[in-house]
């Protein structure tokens, strides 16, 4: 009996730990995300914080390591600096930049290295107004010269399902710079780590668009990814056949 009630307490004590750790987990992530809205909307009004990018700050992140609160995956474009537009400083925010923000192993590497080792509790996939690559892509006759058609082949999803919407020039490339965060989403999704992690309660992850002309970043809604849909469908599977083999077992 005193065994069973020292169990008891030792459960409910990880329990109450494990609770805590998801619940500091989520609220690090979303003061991380509004550390990063409050940047921006100084960014945008000109108000910018003062930063130490100086010898001292360098000898401290140098000594100290560095820990950022943010991973931000963002398009290679010069126009969309995110350290600026969202006013931070040195060792703020781990970034991965690629032209039209898509992500391949390598990418994605850096992505998962950025939110388990730099332990970041917050991931941003950011995309851009007037996307160079987005609009390249949509334009796109016949095979891109060198390397560019790496690029070409991920957006071409999302420039494919823009153009068959249709709309203006305008709104067609808007449509197709929205799913192609959205598919960049999925595809960061499919990483174990970053699953993991979500599913842990360790890491949210976000999606956003920076607008070129005015400076300010809107968040988007998140899309359904259909693996997850998938996993559940096979856990429901896996339990329905669990059942049988118990109906078949009493019946022998």
């Amino acid at each position: 009996m005193k065994f069973s009630r020292f169990s008891g307490i030792i459960l409910s004590l990880f329990v109450i730990m494990a609770f805590s750790s998801m619940v500091f987990a989520a609220s690090s992530g979303d003061e991380a995300l509004q550390k990063l809205l409050d940047g921006n909307k100084r960014y945008v009004e000109g108000k910018f914080a003062s930063k130490d990018l100086g010898d001292s700050r360098r000898t401290e992140i140098l000594k100290g390591g560095q820990h950022p609160f943010a991973t931000i995956i963002s398009c290679s474009d010069s126009r969309v600096p995110p350290e600026h537009i969202f006013d931070q400083g040195l060792g703020d925010i781990f970034i991965v930049r690629v032209a039209g923000n898509v992500v391949d192993p390598i990418a994605l590497g850096s992505i998962e290295y950025g939110v388990e080792h730099v332990h970041t509790p917050l991931l941003m996939i950011l995309g851009h107004s007037d996307c160079g690559a987005v609009k390249a892509t949509l334009g796109a006759k016949g095979e891109p010269e060198g390397n560019i058609g790496a690029i070409v082949k991920k957006i071409q999803p999302a420039a494919k399902k823009a153009k068959k919407k249709g709309g203006s020039n305008e709104e067609v490339l808007e449509t197709a710079i929205k799913e192609n965060i959205m598919n960049v989403y999925s595809d960061v999704m499919k990483s174990p780590i970053v699953k993991e992690l979500v599913h842990e309660g360790k890491l949210k992850v976000v999606v956003a668009e920076y607008n070129l002309a005015t400076g300010k970043v809107e968040m988007l809604e998140l899309p359904k990814v259909k693996h997850e849909m998938k996993k559940s469908e096979h856990k429901t599977e896996k339990k329905v056949e669990k059942k049988e083999e118990k109906k078949t077992e009493k019946a022998h």
